[in-house]
């Protein structure tokens, strides 16, 4: 399994923009072959501030996700909104991963 985060900045008066955004595409990114889990977070500190987090069965279906007609046009209308570069990061759980002499 693959966990996707990614953080993406707002300007504020836009976060209604991107709000619609997700609402209006997150039924067809669950929905997505491979996606098991997906949540939108907001920043405590700074509200500007959103991450999705995203559950994958595995990195071939988060990249064909990425290289799908729907993320294209998601993402083309969510950067437009951006204060600051996205950052990324895909992550597997080492929770249960048990190491010798432990």
């Amino acid at each position: 399994m693959i966990i996707r985060i990614v953080q993406m900045e707002f300007e504020e008066e836009l976060i209604p923009d991107f709000l619609n955004i997700f609402a209006a595409s997150r039924k067809r990114i669950r929905s997505f072959p491979g996606c098991t889990h997906l949540q939108l977070l907001q920043g405590e500190a700074d509200p500007c501030v959103f991450f999705t987090y995203s559950h994958w069965q595995g990195e071939e279906d988060l990249d064909s996700y990425r290289n799908s007609d729907l993320f294209r046009g998601v993402w083309r209308n969510t950067r437009k909104l951006f204060r600051a570069a996205p950052k990324a990061w895909s992550l597997t759980d080492q929770t249960e991963v048990k190491t010798q002499g432990l």
